[in-house]
């Protein structure tokens, strides 16, 4: 099993990549979930090219202590549906650009999940990956005040940011 981002915690996420070229991309959700004390692992699992690895993951993340999964896959993206058909622990989806489709391949493919497998779908890229961190803690922080209360701070800092920039805009 992969080794945890975040040694000295048991990670809470898992950040699966259907690539060895995906993790440019997806470390922005690792940063971003570190960013707010989550410990996570990361790893590569192929839907297609290693379906055991795939399967090994998804069906062992529960017991392994994980509660979220995201998944960053590009061209066909069937890596987060085959995580999401083989584990009860939401999966958050974050297409990825792999081809000359520039990600709409991976979009459609990742947000067109059968009934009964849900996938929650991010934008694609890096913003993407950094809203599957964000709703992960989100979805964590439902059982974690200390969670919730960073969350609020960071929106409480956005939202700081921004009023910051209109009052530069402002003075022109």
């Amino acid at each position: 099993m992969p080794k945890t981002a975040d040694n000295d915690k048991k990670p809470r996420v898992g950040i699966y990549l259907g690539s060895s070229s995906d993790p440019p991309v997806m470390e922005e959700a690792r940063k971003t979930l570190r960013e707010l004390g989550i410990a996570c692992e990361m790893a590569v699992a192929s839907a297609h090219r290693s379906p055991e690895r795939a399967h090994k993951l998804a069906t062992t993340a529960e017991e392994r202590g994980l509660e979220v999964l995201i998944v960053g896959a590009g061209g066909a993206a069937h890596l987060a549906g085959a995580m999401a058909a083989n584990s009860i622990l939401p999966v958050i989806g974050v297409p990825l650009e792999s081809s000359a489709l520039k990600g709409f391949d991976a979009l459609l493919a990742t947000v067109q999940m059968p009934g009964g497998i849900p996938v929650a779908t991010m934008a694609i890229g890096k913003a993407g990956a950094k809203n599957a961190a964000i709703l992960a803690a989100q979805i964590i922080a439902r059982k974690d005040a200390g969670l919730a209360a960073r969350l609020r701070q960071q929106k409480k800092a956005m939202a700081a940011a921004v009023e910051e920039s209109s009052r530069e805009v402002e003075a022109g």
